[in-house]
């Protein structure tokens, strides 16, 4: 296919050529048959040499452009992995898979937890070609974040990525990404802030929230690069892409750097995210949550939750047995917040810690019921 179109292109630019010939043939005819009538007038060399001078004064925005890139481009790394199955089937890893911003001289490295998921290998390559093998510190699968580590050599200084922040973001503001879009290491693009608020599913199926839209050129390769602001802060992780070809169609999505600073912290000392859990799966069903499973070692279940149940029915055939889901409780609220979602119900459960009460508002055999509820905590993602 390659092949096919270098032939089109060749094709295009010999007809291309064969008309700029026609009509540099014609208009030297005209010039020779009225030579007589033209006078041509030489330029100095002098004059050509000022120009093109000139003309390399940058202007403020190519000069923001190149100052931003020299702040930040060294501090983007390649990553690239191995798993399981690469190792099965003796694949070697494509480099290029991912991107990751330095963020502490010691060798902490930022990137999405989708670059090294399942990873039993990390190769990481710093902008002047240093291989070094990466470790894992910690992951987020809710919020696609992880972070790792690289042994710094000795006599080396890493270039780290200041943190900006994301919550003074507008829509209009210039961004730009940096990243190795298809392996073409640390390829800045600009565009601005095209949206805020947005949201984000994680590979968990969690939402991600406030999540940054831009339209700055973001391509397999680019994800857990960073997102910069002019003063080449890091006001995002540069995450996924809405495109129906796979590379980039103007819309690309950046999880917050405000995020990012939140759970930093937690996964270098803990290596996930410690939160409370309540211990119960529900059907999202007419604006409310229908509890579908409760967890009886749970904290929805030691507070006394219900869940689907099983009832015996007799039939002319005998006695069969069925699972009733309308004899399940129903959840309304939290702390009388109402929660239409899963999402609702975890996010607000998320705000809180393990050992704190939460007030659930349920609806069971029609009547209105407040149980409190003690959360625990979530075991490690």
């Amino acid at each position: 296919m390659k092949k096919r179109i270098f032939i089109l292109m060749m094709s295009s630019a010999f007809v291309l050529a064969v008309g700029v010939k026609a009509a540099f043939a014609a208009d030297s005819a005209k010039q020779t048959s009225t030579a007589s009538k033209t006078i041509v007038k030489m330029v100095p060399v002098k004059e050509i040499v000022a120009t093109s001078v000139k003309g390399d004064v940058l202007t403020p925005d190519e000069a923001v452009n190149v100052r931003v890139y020299k702040m930040a481009n060294r501090a983007v790394v390649n990553i690239s992995r191995t798993t399981d199955n690469d190792l099965f089937f003796n694949v070697v890893p494509e480099q290029g898979i991912g991107s990751g911003v330095i963020i502490s001289e010691e060798g902490y490295i930022l990137t999405n937890f989708h670059v090294i998921e399942n990873a039993n290998a990390i190769k990481v390559t710093l902008w002047d070609g240093t291989t070094l093998r990466g470790a894992l510190v910690g992951q987020d699968p809710s919020n696609d974040l992880a972070v790792i580590k690289i042994e710094v050599p000795k006599g080396m200084r890493l270039t780290i990525t200041p943190f900006g922040d994301s919550s003074k973001l507008e829509v209009g503001r210039r961004v730009f990404a940096i990243g190795n879009p298809f392996g073409f290491d640390r390829t800045m693009t600009t565009g601005i802030v095209s949206s805020l608020g947005r949201t984000l599913k994680s590979e968990n199926n969690r939402i991600i929230k406030g999540v940054i839209q831009t339209d700055a050129a973001i391509n397999p390769g680019n994800s857990g690069g960073p997102l910069l602001d002019s003063s080449a802060r890091l006001i995002g992780i540069n995450t996924a892409i809405l495109s129906k070809s796979g590379q980039s169609a103007g819309i690309g999505l950046a999880i917050p750097a405000n995020i990012a600073k939140r759970i930093i912290p937690e996964l270098i000392a803990h290596h996930f995210v410690s939160r409370p859990e309540i211990g119960l799966q529900c059907i999202e069903t007419d604006g409310a949550l229908r509890v579908a499973y409760v967890d009886p070692e749970g904290a929805a279940g030691k507070a006394g939750l219900t869940g689907p149940k099983v009832v015996l029915y007799k039939l002319p055939a005998g006695v069969i047995q069925m699972v009733d889901n309308s004899l399940a409780d129903i959840i309304t609220a939290v702390d009388n917040v109402t929660v239409k979602s899963n999402d609702d119900l975890l996010s607000y459960i998320e705000q809180k810690k393990a050992g704190q009460v939460v007030t659930l508002t349920v609806l069971r055999n029609k009547k209105v019921v407040k149980i409190p509820v003690k959360l625990t905590a979530a075991s490690p993602a």
